[in-house]
């Protein structure tokens, strides 16, 4: 590893240290398994709705996984990216029978099932970014060290109730996917789905703190967080298909790039002088 690396990773692990430090631990509310939508409504499966959700993880997880090792379609080039899809799509498998067992009877013990497929599938896809957008090598070598700290942190919220870690491992994917999808160059095309990716989880999470207004508000069809499971499913949904539709990028140039060389282009064709209005009036005179 490359001493800027090594710097790398001793300022995250001490940025990552000072938050335990100067933050207060955050236990697990009980309130949390209070879910809006209670009802039993066919086949004697308890929280129907928050249960059977879950459903679409199952089928676009199989469907990945059978695209990323059948005749190689999704044209992965790299072992490192085989092994990174490989991992999420079987996170995202796991979270239709994780997060199905969890509702069937919500409780601490159950919510480790729930949160351990997800952390799979969140760790692979930096793991994956970090491959694509930042070193091949660092990429493929990352992928078995946040899959530990992804694991470690549901342990460690498990065993001393503390939030903080699994926290860190949930939202900071959020904020750096978006950033990192926006201004560093994408090896390939098609990389707008991970904003749309990105897009979708952000409002799955909204709906998730909003379950019981929207359950309210709705009049008792849908809850916030059946809302969750399917706008999150529509996660692995767009990058399935930026998979399938993606080719080399010849041109690496980020979204941030792009936009900038379109926004000076505008202004420079506006404010260009038409010639041929300026050789009429040039004969006129």
């Amino acid at each position: 590893m490359s001493k800027r690396g090594v710097y790398g990773w001793v300022v995250a692990i001490l940025c990552f240290i000072i938050l335990m430090l100067v933050t207060p631990s955050i236990p697990q509310s009980e309130e949390y398994h209070n879910f809006a939508d209670q009802r039993d409504l066919f086949f004697g499966i308890p929280n129907t709705l928050n249960v059977v959700s879950n459903f679409p993880f199952l089928v676009i997880g199989v469907i990945g996984l059978i695209l990323c090792n059948y005749r190689n379609y999704f044209q992965l080039r790299l072992p490192g990216e085989v092994w990174g899809w490989n991992c999420f799509f079987v996170g995202v498998v796991a979270v239709a029978f994780g997060s199905g067992y969890y509702h069937l009877k919500p409780d601490d013990d159950r919510l480790v099932w729930d949160r351990l497929p997800m952390t799979i599938a969140f760790t692979s896809i930096v793991a994956i970014f970090i491959l694509e957008r930042i070193d091949e090598r660092k990429g493929t070598f990352s992928i078995i060290p946040l899959l530990l700290a992804g694991a470690i942190s549901i342990a460690y919220w498990r065993f001393f109730d503390d939030l903080r870690p699994y926290a860190v491992v949930q939202f900071v994917p959020c904020i750096a996917i978006p950033l990192m999808a926006i201004l560093l160059p994408p090896m390939y095309t098609h990389s707008m789905y991970w904003l749309w990716a990105a897009g979708f989880y952000l409002l799955a999470k909204v709906e998730e703190a909003e379950d019981k207004p929207i359950y309210k508000w709705t009049h008792h069809i849908v809850s916030g967080h059946t809302l969750k499971h399917l706008c999150a499913a529509m996660v692995p949904v767009f990058l399935t298909l930026m998979l399938a539709k993606r080719s080399i990028e010849t041109e690496r140039d980020s979204h941030y790039l792009q936009l900038k060389f379109q926004f000076v282009d505008g202004v420079e064709d506006k404010s260009a002088p038409d010639v041929e209005d300026f050789l009429d009036q040039d004969q006129k005179e």
